[in-house]
């Protein structure tokens, strides 16, 4: 049987766990994360972190549903970040452990990333709920049904 796409509201939080995943493995606290499902699905995390090339510049984490982790150096806000490394490896959600390795190595010189963003199969927004299912918490929406007693 055919399912639905996801709604946005499912989406959203399933991509905020897995979020607050990677957060956690990179040392991020939760309030430097964002998420946003819009026409594209993406992310944010700010790093406690400056880049020796622009030591005035945050350093960022961005995870796009396109094209997956790249890191980045912020700029003026009228201007695009300075991509650092693109995560690569097909993966569109990666390990937290990975991400967390990848941030890391970049960081040390170690790049282990790529320069250009690899392709990333085209799915729905459907294969992405399935690959962000397990970190999606046993939380009840808001307006869903309460068990009874409970």
């Amino acid at each position: 049987m055919e399912h639905a796409e996801p709604d946005t509201r499912t989406l959203e939080r399933s991509l905020g766990e897995y979020v607050r995943a990677v957060a956690a493995a990179v040392g991020v606290p939760d309030e430097s994360t964002t998420v946003e499902i819009s026409d594209t699905a993406t992310a944010y995390l700010g790093l406690p972190r400056r880049w020796l090339d622009r030591p005035d510049h945050d350093v960022m984490l961005v995870w796009s549903e396109r094209r997956g982790w790249s890191l980045a150096v912020e700029t003026d806000p009228a201007e695009a970040a300075v991509v650092l490394a693109y995560q690569g490896g097909g993966d569109l959600v990666p390990d937290p452990d990975a991400v967390a390795r990848f941030v890391a190595d970049t960081a040390a010189g170690r790049h282990t990333g790529q320069e250009r963003p690899a392709p990333v199969a085209a799915g729905t927004r459907r294969s992405l709920a399935e690959q962000l299912r397990p970190y999606l918490r046993d939380v009840p929406e808001p307006d869903s049904p309460r068990p009874a007693g409970g």
